[in-house]
Order: C-alpha cells, then structure tokens, then sequence
C-alpha cells in the first residue's frame, strides 16, 4: 500500500482576523474533501491571521497515481484563487503490504464450523 501525504502552506490575502482565516481555511478543506475524497487537516499557522498549512493525506496501490492525485488537489487548491500557495511539498512511502490472499478463496476458509453452510439446519428457527 502506498501512502501519499502533501503540505500546501497559504497566505490568505486581506483577512483582519481568526475566523476570516478560518472561513477559506474550512471552505477549502471541504471542497478537497468532496472533490478529491483526501483527508485533509489544518497542520500549521493555527494562531495566525493570514498564514495556514494544510496537510492532505491519501493511499492508494499504486505511486504514480498516488501522487497524480494529490498533485491534483494542489493545482485545484491553487487554481481556487482563495488565497496564495507559498510552498508545496508531496511525499509517498510503501507501507510494505503486499496482498498475500488467493483470488479464490475457500467457501469456508476460515469461518468457524457454526457458520458453515453445512450446519445450518442446527439453527433454531424463529
């Protein structure tokens, strides 16, 4: 499994306060999240008026499209114009898992003996 993880550090331009930060700061974490379905998280610039770093956070099978994918988020966060992207960093780690199961499975593999399609008639009815 590939894990994708991206920082977008923000300058949000002509905001005087907190919560005006705050406003483009929420309004563009949902629309990351509704668009690009990322995990998405206020990392850094928490106590400041008009800077902000975002993390976005995805995984996926494959590196290349892990990071197409967060590449898109950032061109989309850029392309919003709700504030100006200062720096962009994206980093992917295997995580080391492999699939190790066989495509077709056993029935029952697995499945303790009370749940067997051969034991049901054991099942008091109802």
């Amino acid at each position: 499994m590939i894990v994708g993880a991206a920082i977008v550090e923000l300058h949000v331009q002509g905001s005087r306060s907190l919560k005006e930060k705050r406003g483009v700061v929420r309004s563009l974490s949902q629309r990351l999240r509704n668009r690009f379905n990322v995990s998405v998280a206020e990392v850094g610039g928490q106590g400041t008026w008009q800077r902000a770093a975002l993390g976005l956070a995805t995984a996926g099978s494959n590196e290349l499209r892990v990071r197409q994918h967060l590449e898109q988020a950032l061109r989309f966060v850029e392309a919003t114009h709700l504030a100006d992207v200062t720096a962009t960093e994206i980093e992917c780690f295997d995580t080391g898992y492999a699939e190790t199961w066989d495509d077709e499975p056993d029935d029952d593999a697995g499945l303790p003996a009370s749940w067997s399609e051969e034991e049901d008639d054991d099942v008091p009815s109802h």
